[in-house]
């Protein structure tokens, strides 16, 4: 129901039991109808909803979504859905996401229309797919026992910090060892969410002592979102059996890295054209300025709508995070790497200039390994939107949080660009032209330097990119 998940009410359900007695024989009968499937009604009036209805106004009204896969766990067959009250409101975070998720196919396919992609003639359509990192801790559970401030906050905020942090850096990829129960436990969960159709591709040990991640494969963003928060169910569920606590807050320790859940995102039309890679976007219009027109307005979009950005990410425990030990501080950003920056401000400055990644050849010097090529982008861990293989990394978003606002706001102010530029363009100004002026006026936002510098820091804030340190001054940003 609503975000489809069953963690810690970032969702709602209600379970049914398919079966009725037959009047005459008393025998017990199935009892599931398609009109059940496809709509149901409940009692909303104590669902979370930020003050939309009163009490006297109690109507919630199920409508499955399509694009979002059901599945079975034990007895129980999950059906995602949208909630809405009577009037039409939205009770829950996915129906936002479904219509961020229209809007930026209308105004994205009107644009790439301009570009030289007619998604409308091929029957395709423009879509966000998302891959999400899940981070955690899992620390012996006697140990959880002895710390009541762990086990009603989720974090420690009392006593002195552990002797020992990560220091000696040898926790990072090392290896996933049976001499503790770490492994047993992250292979019952991959198990686990194997038999609910959710393929976990990678596990590793994190940088701090006792922190892991786990990383599925990349997909479309409601699917993503859901399968998400029952991995995060299944986590917690799994490591009591293993003698372990699983700690899903973003800062449970002082002085160690915090736990993210880093929001791969990008665009691709449902035909396989990838919208940030360039030659993918090039190759499919026949446009040499289509991927700079594009990165434009997504650019335009993170400094004009930065403080949304951080809305989004806003909670209690990301608040303790951000800032330092690998999460990006609060400050709006994105990283670009040097090619990619450098190929826009030529187009910027009315240069015809391809885009031809540096790629660099290491050569370790020895016959065993052969010399091989790294991309052009480096990795800026303390951006906080870094641009990559394709796809924006937006990572301070937190490592508890259903990301549903996220890419709600991700996909609207994307959408909202792009209208912005398709109107341009049909009142008679060339997509080139509008791109350019939105980059020269939005080029502050781009900065591919070390963010944790404290000059860097300031010349940022001096520059105008949203700054929020309080994630509820951030939270006040949307009403």
């Amino acid at each position: 129901m609503a975000a489809s998940g069953v963690r810690h009410g970032q969702t709602g359900q209600v379970h049914n039991i398919m079966l009725k007695f037959n009047d005459e024989t008393m025998d017990i009968a199935p009892d599931f109808k398609g009109k059940h499937l496809v709509k149901g009604e409940t009692d909303g009036s104590s669902y979370p909803n930020g003050g939309l209805r009163g009490t006297h106004q109690a109507g919630g009204y199920l409508a499955i979504d399509t694009s979002s896969p059901i599945f079975m766990r034990d007895d129980t067959i999950f059906i995602p859905s949208a909630f809405v009250s009577y009037y039409g409101a939205a009770l829950d975070e996915k129906t936002p996401l479904l219509r961020a998720n229209a809007a930026l196919n209308k105004e994205g396919s009107r644009l790439l229309k301009h570009l030289g992609l007619d998604l409308g003639a091929t029957g395709s359509f423009l879509k966000a797919n998302i891959g999400l990192e899940q981070e955690m801790f899992l620390v012996p559970r006697d140990a959880y026992y002895k710390r009541p401030d762990l086990q009603l906050t989720g974090r420690t905020i009392i006593g002195k910090n552990a002797p020992r942090g990560q220091e000696m850096c040898d926790h990072y990829m090392a290896p996933l060892s049976s001499a503790t129960a770490a492994l047993g436990c992250m292979q019952e969960i991959q198990d686990e969410c194997w038999r609910l159709g959710i393929p976990l591709k990678t596990r590793h040990r994190e940088v701090a002592p006792n922190q892991f991640e786990f990383a599925p494969l990349f997909g479309p963003n409601t699917t993503q979102i859901d399968q998400n928060l029952m991995v995060m169910q299944v986590i917690e569920e799994i490591a009591p059996k293993h003698g372990l606590a699983a700690l899903l807050q973003e800062k449970p320790f002082n002085d160690v890295n915090g736990s993210g859940k880093h929001n791969n995102w990008s665009l691709g039309t449902s035909d396989g054209v990838m919208c940030f890679d360039p030659d993918s976007l090039t190759d499919a219009t026949g446009n040499n300025h289509a991927f700079s027109v594009l990165m434009a307005a997504v650019i335009a979009a993170v400094d004009e709508y930065g403080d949304l950005m951080r809305m989004a990410i806003a909670s209690p425990g990301n608040d303790f995070r951000l800032g330092a030990c690998e999460a990006p501080p609060a400050i709006v950003s994105t990283y670009l790497g040097d090619d990619m920056t450098s190929y826009l401000q030529a187009f910027m400055n009315g240069e015809e200039k391809k885009y031809n990644p540096g790629k660099k050849t290491l050569d370790l010097g020895t016959s065993e390994v052969l010399p091989f090529e790294v991309p052009a982008e480096d990795r800026n861990r303390t951006s906080p939107f870094p641009y990559g293989g394709a796809r924006f990394e937006f990572r301070a978003v937190g490592s508890s949080q259903n990301v549903s606002m996220v890419n709600t706001v991700l996909n609207t102010i994307t959408a909202k660009k792009f209208a912005e530029f398709a109107d341009r363009i049909d009142a008679g100004e060339s997509a080139e032209d509008v791109a350019r002026g939105a980059l020269k006026e939005h080029w502050k936002v781009i900065f591919n330097g070390d963010n944790y510098c404290e000059e860097n820091q300031e010349k940022l804030t001096a520059d105008g990119l949203w700054r929020i340190d309080s994630g509820v001054e951030a939270i006040h940003r949307i009403v």
